[in-house]
């Protein structure tokens, strides 16, 4: 079912978490019940038992029914189980879903922890990954691919046409909320248990045994053992049915040992392809229009065969192999060689459709990073995609905001950059704004160049190569002292300006950790470098010496400012930015007010 366009994304959230809420509730009361049947059916039991076996009063065949039932109701409380859990699932999608509409988000969701790099340009510094951060707001993503996915297209920026084929994906992925709840809902066990790299990996390991010619030989000697041993009654052929016994006795003690290595390694692969299943076949009836949607689906099928197909018969080949246990079979397989006649089979389903596990991963992962996208798109409906420009650099925003902070507290600016204007020096006071209006364009960058709609009225942006000094500490560990930490992101940033994208860089509060002058002449120098290496960006500074570099560059650079005012003992703050250099600092203002007497 395709959503509603005129509901608000809230309403359609509240009503179908009210309906999951039905459902979660019938089936647990369903859940209930069967569980007291079973006590009950056991407890019936066991007075059949105790009648049967006791005194004799009934016959022990009227334990058959209790037992058959009990079996039933175990089979269908499980199932119940299992849906309930599901629907279960499907509310917590909701209740985050709403929660991120509220902004009661952060702290309940993926943090993206393990995709923080404070050597990367940018993402600590725009709070990328983390508590509160952009990728817990984003990300809906149930499998560890699809989480790696939407991390990688957050710290590194996609081509123009790649983009381009991500809106396409997204407005079509954004109405399809049944979709993007069944991704989330199936995904949920996925991401708990599935190893996904051990997956793929066994899906492209060469092959443990001898391939075609042992298989061959496999399936001849088991079929001579089975022909010798009805000749042997038969015909009275006891010599050859010995002389192909010890034969196959020496196959399997030569390859049993590989057999049960290769019967343990897919038993862990098709338990773990079995979770993957559910998203696999949702994914398999699905249509789709968009390019990379319809591309994506296509990666599914091998030779015209879908994976729930390819799945399905490996679980069959899987459930003969481990037949193996029974003892009658232990007791047959020297002869009739069933562990690796089985084993084979499974080795030649990996060779066929093993290799097609890492492209069936990468489809799912990269699906659920859309619908991530998609998500947030729905819940914006306001914010629209960006206007990608072929030539640049090119930064042009209007109505600015950050999408980490909530709509009602969020005050917006334009900003343009680009043609001969090439850097914004903005001056102010402390908490006045200035390093939230660098990690508003920052994050805003970050959006428009992983194909998501920007916190904007519109965006017109080329492409661009982030690169972010605003979050710079010392380190106590590696003994680097602020200063140091600083210097050398400044050289990462430098060192950007020799890829193709001109550099986008945002220095907040430059040069802190060093004195007046060695600041003044060293912030100067930089800046000048890194205009005439063709990039763009914004300085912050609360030093007004600084504010001077803007009038050395000519018209290729303006000073901006945010101011304060005191009343009442209280500092207030607009959040505005204004053309020129701010002309009043609020430190003094700032301690007076927490009673220092300065």
């Amino acid at each position: 079912m395709v959503s509603s366009h005129e509901d608000s994304p809230r309403a359609e959230y509240l009503r179908r978490l009210e309906a999951r809420r039905v459902v979660e509730q019938h089936l647990e009361r369903r859940h209930r019940t069967l569980g007291t049947c079973r006590l009950l059916v056991a407890v019936t039991a066991a007075i059949l038992a105790y009648l049967a076996f006791g005194p004799g009063a009934l016959s022990p065949l009227w334990l058959l029914l209790p037992v058959v039932l009990f079996v039933g109701l175990v089979v269908i409380h499980e199932r119940v189980f299992q849906a309930r859990n599901r629907a279960r699932r499907a509310s917590a999608f909701y209740e985050s879903a709403l929660a991120r509409l509220e902004n009661h988000w952060a702290g309940h969701g993926e943090t993206g922890e393990r995709f923080r790099d404070r050597l990367h340009p940018y993402s600590e510094d725009l709070d990328l990954f983390g508590t509160g951060s952009l990728f817990e707001l984003l990300s809906t993503a149930r499998t560890r691919e699809g989480e790696q996915i939407l991390a990688d297209w957050l710290r590194a920026p996609a081509s123009s046409d790649v983009i381009r084929a991500r809106h396409a994906a997204i407005r079509e992925l954004r109405s399809r909320l049944d979709l993007r709840e069944d991704l989330a809902v199936f995904g949920e066990e996925v991401r708990a248990t599935v190893h996904t790299d051990a997956l793929a990996a066994w899906g492209e390991h060469a092959a443990a045994l001898g391939g075609r010619p042992v298989r061959i030989a496999a399936t001849v000697l088991s079929v001579a053992a089975v022909c010798s041993l009805i000749a042997w009654p038969v015909w009275g052929m006891r010599d050859l049915a010995l002389a192909v016994v010890l034969i196959n006795g020496f196959f399997f003690l030569r390859f049993h040992k590989r057999a049960e290595h290769i019967a343990a390694a897919a038993s862990d692969a098709a338990r773990d392809l079995g979770l993957l299943s559910e998203i696999l076949a949702r994914l398999e009836r699905e249509q789709f229009t968009a390019p990379r949607l319809t591309e994506l689906r296509s990666m599914l099928d091998i030779e015209g065969r879908p994976p729930s197909f390819r799945i399905t018969r490996l679980r069959r080949l899987i459930a003969m192999l481990e037949s193996r246990e029974h003892v009658f079979v232990r007791l047959i397989d020297p002869v009739v060689l069933w562990t690796l006649q089985w084993a084979l089979s499974v080795e030649s389903w990996r060779k066929r459709s093993g290799p097609a596990i890492r492209r069936w991963l990468a489809a799912v992962g990269e699906m659920e990073a859309l619908s991530a996208l998609a998500g947030y798109a729905y819940e914006h409906p306001a914010d629209p995609f960006p206007d990608l420009a072929e030539t640049g650099p090119c930064f042009e925003g209007t109505a600015l905001a950050h999408p980490l902070l909530p709509e009602d507290r969020a005050v917006r600016n334009d900003v343009a950059i680009g043609g001969e204007l090439r850097l914004l020096v903005i001056s102010g006071s402390n908490m006045s704004g200035k390093s939230t209006l660098l990690r508003t364009i920052g994050i805003n960058t970050v959006l428009a160049q992983c194909g998501a709609p920007v916190r904007a009225t519109r965006l017109r942006v080329s492409p661009l190569a982030v690169g972010a000094s605003i979050r710079i500490l010392d380190s106590l560990q590696e003994g680097t002292s602020r200063f140091y930490t600083e210097i050398t992101r400044l050289k990462q940033i430098v060192d950007l300006t020799t890829a193709s994208a001109p550099v986008l860089f945002l220095l907040d509060e430059f040069l802190q950790g060093t004195n007046s002058h060695d600041r003044r002449l060293g912030a100067e120098a930089t800046v000048r470098g890194l205009v005439a290496r063709g990039a763009i960006g914004l300085l912050t500074t609360h030093d007004l010496a600084l504010a001077e570099i803007a009038e050395g560059l000519g018209p290729q650079a303006i000073n901006c400012h945010f101011e304060d005012r005191l009343e009442d003992g209280k500092l207030l703050f607009d959040y505005r930015l204004r053309p020129g250099v701010v002309r009043r600092s609020n430190a003094l203002q700032l301690m007076r007010s927490l009673g220092l007497d300065v």
